[in-house]
């Protein structure tokens, strides 16, 4: 495996706006596993707040976890120092929300690739301006290798940054939200151009709330929500069994609920068609194994597969009279 994550979790501390305000304890993160094989393309899907961002980062070490494991390309990754970690980071990389900011405004796209196949593919000067002017022409922009990033295009600025990522031939590429504020247009060039492009045997993780981007490119797709995993499937043999996973990948159903998630139970069952009151409003539901390939966390569905009829059924769950 490439990525194997066992039992991470996240806790911040937030602190009011007073001195003596009591300090509150979020859980981002609770219990989440996740595995990247050679070659796979895993999403993390789920609204704001859902804890798949937070996951993405604690897997490169860019937040460093509460408890749990992380292990890349067969070595234990949490726990090490900066110092550790700096002579392997070219080959676990990220593809950050924001490409503006992870750009220089002073140097033109040909000077980023080429300082990065300098600095650190150990190329000289002349070898690492072609192998840049290279790959910069494979990813559509050879019209832009002289240009500034204020003078570029949302998509082309991605595309940038994802030529410093490739650069490196990494064997992971974390991509969060690579798409955010794109056109469609733009979208599938950005996707197209990291996809078709990744090394060959690398893994990469997509971060992402667009189903439809998830769907057309990822293997096997981890839905979060509450800063668990409440389901997961290859899209190749399964179809979304949750309430809300199913509410997520259907573009033309009901909109996503705005009730409060619930903080006891499961964090859906204010919301769910299908809620079991005496189990979900109180117990916890942990994932379960649908098949080999198949995992949700669902109690309403633990008794249907059980080929026993639920207890209570309400549509209105969570409504108070």
């Amino acid at each position: 495996m490439i990525v194997d994550v066992k039992n991470l979790v996240k806790t911040f501390e937030q602190r009011g706006i007073f001195p003596w305000s009591p300090i509150r304890q979020v859980k981002a993160v609770q219990g989440v596993d996740v595995q990247v094989a050679p070659g796979e393309i895993v999403a993390l899907v789920g609204q704001s707040g859902s804890g798949k961002t937070t996951v993405s980062r604690m897997i490169l070490g860019l937040e460093e976890p509460t408890s749990g494991e992380i292990w890349l390309n067969g070595q234990r990754w949490d726990g090490l120092s900066e110092a550790q970690r700096r002579p392997l980071r070219s080959k676990f990389q990220y593809v950050p929300q924001d490409s503006m900011s992870a750009l220089n405004p002073q140097q033109t796209a040909l000077e980023h690739i080429t300082e990065t196949y300098k600095v650190l593919g150990e190329q000289s000067a002349s070898e690492a301006k072609q192998s840049a002017k290279n790959l910069l022409v494979s990813l559509g922009l050879s019209e832009r290798l002289h240009a500034l990033p204020r003078e570029m295009s949302g998509g082309e600025q991605r595309r940038v940054t994802l030529a410093r990522v490739l650069a490196l031939n990494p064997k992971l590429i974390v991509a969060d939200e690579p798409t955010s504020g794109l056109d469609p247009e733009r979208r599938d060039s950005v996707l197209e151009a990291l996809f078709g492009n990744l090394p060959k045997g690398a893994g990469c993780i997509l971060v992402t709330h667009d189903m439809a981007e998830a769907k057309q490119w990822c293997n096997r797709i981890y839905v979060m929500l509450a800063g668990r995993a409440i389901e997961i499937l290859d899209l190749e043999k399964d179809v979304p069994q949750h309430p809300y996973a199913k509410l997520l990948f259907d573009p033309w159903g009901a909109p996503l609920p705005e009730k409060e998630l619930s903080k006891v139970g499961c964090p859906f069952h204010s919301n769910c068609p299908i809620v079991l009151h005496s189990k979900c409003a109180q117990t916890l539901p942990t994932l379960q194994s649908l098949s080999d390939s198949h995992s949700i966390s669902c109690h309403a569905l633990y008794t249907t597969s059980n080929n026993t009829e639920p207890e209570s059924v309400s549509p209105h769950a969570g409504e108070t009279p």
